[in-house]
């Protein structure tokens, strides 16, 4: 296979073995991402951006290594990491099952079950491009308001992707977050970007990719899940509430919870995210009408 000298060259200084071959992965459009065949029988898989901002690899290691720790979830080993690049070992790919569907389930309520000390994080990240403040917060509902839609709300409608009266409709939500929300649980350990394209189906289990790691609400991850669809959905939701039942209601919240993604994509493609976001927070004015 042909061998890609400059990414070769990065990995082998950085992991201090021979890179025997590379090979494009495709999928992802942030970052390159090459498979590695290494001469001491290993693979790897790097990830390199130009110009990436300062801490973007890093803090990705440090959302992995602290995922991997807590257990419950199948997380790739973090092989070197630094602001040029980050390689992981290679997770080989398998066709979805149920039966991995239902591991995956009960393995992220376990993730989610194993705490963290409070709502947000050490210091703030990414999601995709995308700056994600995490400056902690005492309650979950003044850290979801405050670190994760209203920052989006006006970089959104400054973009011209959220009207005024767009804006307003979520800004009403906001306000009245504590009587949208169950009873108050424990911060939870979040991936905190949980869509299906960082879902790695692997023989030996869900792996998760490309976190965003803070603590948050647990019903966050699920509609994360959700939001583009995943293989098996179903069938995950139900391991999870089996393992860890979820508060009554939890799917009427579903909307809440996906107004930071789709937020966050009305400001990185625009389209019709602005205005999908408006509606899922109507929704929850109606329904509490």
């Amino acid at each position: 296979m042909a061998r890609m000298a400059g990414t070769a060259a990065l990995a082998e200084k950085l992991l201090d073995v021979a890179v025997v071959s590379t090979t494009s992965v495709a999928g992802g459009d942030i970052c390159t991402t090459t498979r590695l065949r290494l001469t001491d029988g290993r693979s790897g898989v790097i990830k390199t951006r130009p110009q990436a901002p300062a801490g973007f690899f890093t803090t990705e290691a440090e959302g992995l290594r602290r995922l991997r720790a807590a257990g419950g979830v199948r997380v790739p080993e973090v092989l070197a990491a630094n602001d040029e690049c980050i390689i992981l070992a290679w997770v080989e790919p398998t066709k979805p099952s149920v039966d991995l569907a239902e591991s995956f389930g009960r393995g992220l309520a376990a993730m989610h079950a194993s705490g963290i000390g409070g709502f947000g994080a050490e210091h703030d990240g990414w999601i995709g491009l995308a700056p994600l403040p995490n400056r902690p917060s005492p309650t979950w509902e003044e850290f979801y308001a405050s670190r994760r839609v209203m920052p989006y709300v006006k970089a959104a409608a400054d973009r011209g992707s959220l009207s005024l009266e767009q804006a307003r409709v979520i800004e009403q939500v906001m306000k009245r977050l504590p009587s949208l929300t169950p009873d108050p649980e424990p911060p939870s350990l979040l991936h905190g970007d949980l869509w299906s394209g960082n879902l790695v189906w692997s023989t030996e289990g869900v792996h998760v990719v490309d976190p965003a790691a803070h603590g948050g609400h647990r019903e966050t991850d699920l509609a994360m899940l959700a939001l583009f669809g995943a293989p098996h959905l179903q069938r995950i939701l139900d391991a999870y509430h089996e393992a860890a039942p979820l508060q009554d209601g939890w799917l009427d919240r579903v909307p809440l919870h996906q107004l930071h993604p789709l937020l966050v994509h009305a400001v990185m493609f625009g389209g019709a995210y602005g205005a999908r976001a408006a509606a899922a927070a109507q929704s929850l004015l109606d329904g509490a009408a």
